[in-house]
């Protein structure tokens, strides 16, 4: 069954965890809709994990529309919800055009806006445009100078809420809130009506979301403590491409039943058609060079 909007509000009233994972490519999004995964975020984070940029910011709307495109391909029953790159959703009219760019041309469910001064009023515009909207508060990596966590103090806490407060009034159907001390998140989930999506941010979000790098073992270097790996594919994947190293060098691979076959009278028939003879079957030129150790045996 289709995963709707409906269903993901209804899951908090509920009281049944809701869960989110990235996906920037067809055989990914493919998997994870195969899991019951009930949301999938075409996520700008798709600058570091896929694309080797070190911010956020140096993804635009090109390289989005293209992920989200592979990925709605493999994506049959989740939600397929889509990052608003950094800058594309500077002002209102820009930020319904661009947000119906993926609706209408990547196929997705929604979009996601990280806040900033003006979102409530952006969030509001693409909401009353038809598109489904999902808040980010908390860490903005779009706009963090520095990756820590936020809302460690009173002031910072109640900020936090207000910004939440804010797109929940301005329509959003849920919202991200990443890297956030436990407490805080579970108190702005308690008090809001629509879904928290939580990173970092304790179990007691209405969901939560990870980078599927992250939890296959995909990524090198920095490793916040909220990610869980579940697998390291890094090792396997290393591992196989030095036994695909060494059986092409041993000449193990490829093997005979890795190659296909051509019958007899049809090879003799294209040697024939090379203007070669049934009996020299390797041109004289060739066989010349063989025969002086040219390119040896």
């Amino acid at each position: 069954m289709k995963i709707s909007i409906k269903n993901i509000l209804n899951k908090k009233r509920l009281g049944q965890k809701i869960t989110m994972l990235t996906a920037y490519d067809y055989p990914l999004a493919v998997l994870i809709d195969r899991a019951g995964i009930n949301m999938i975020l075409v996520g700008d984070s798709l600058a570091n994990v896929v694309l080797g940029l070190d911010s956020t910011q140096k993804v635009g709307m090109a390289e989005m529309l293209h992920h989200a495109k592979a990925a709605r391909r493999g994506v049959k029953r989740a939600l397929l919800i889509a990052d608003m790159p950094y800058r594309s959703y500077a002002n209102e009219k820009l930020a319904v055009k661009n947000a119906k760019r993926f609706i209408r041309e990547a196929g997705c469910d929604g979009v996601k806006l990280e806040w900033f001064d003006n979102c409530g009023k952006i969030a509001k515009a693409i909401v009353k445009s038809g598109i489904p909207v999902m808040g980010h508060v908390g860490l903005t990596p779009q706009t963090a100078k520095a990756f820590k966590v936020q809302g460690v103090t009173a002031e910072g806490a109640k900020r936090i809420a207000e910004n939440a407060e804010v797109l929940e009034k301005a329509g959003c159907f849920s919202i991200v809130i990443e890297c956030v001390p436990d407490k805080v998140a579970k108190l702005i989930t308690k008090t809001l009506k629509i879904p928290t999506i939580g990173i970092g941010a304790g179990g007691d979000c209405d969901g939560q979301v990870l980078v599927i790098h992250d939890i296959l073992g995909l990524t090198d270097g920095f490793h916040p403590r909220f990610i869980k790996q579940y697998v390291n594919s890094c090792n396997i994947i290393l591992k196989a491409a030095r036994r695909y190293r060494f059986d092409v060098v041993k000449k193990k691979f490829p093997s005979s039943k890795n190659i296909f076959h051509i019958k007899d009278d049809e090879f003799k028939k294209f040697q024939i058609l090379l203007g070669l003879s049934r009996l020299n079957t390797i041109p004289v030129s060739l066989r010349a060079m063989n025969h002086h150790g040219s390119w040896g045996g």
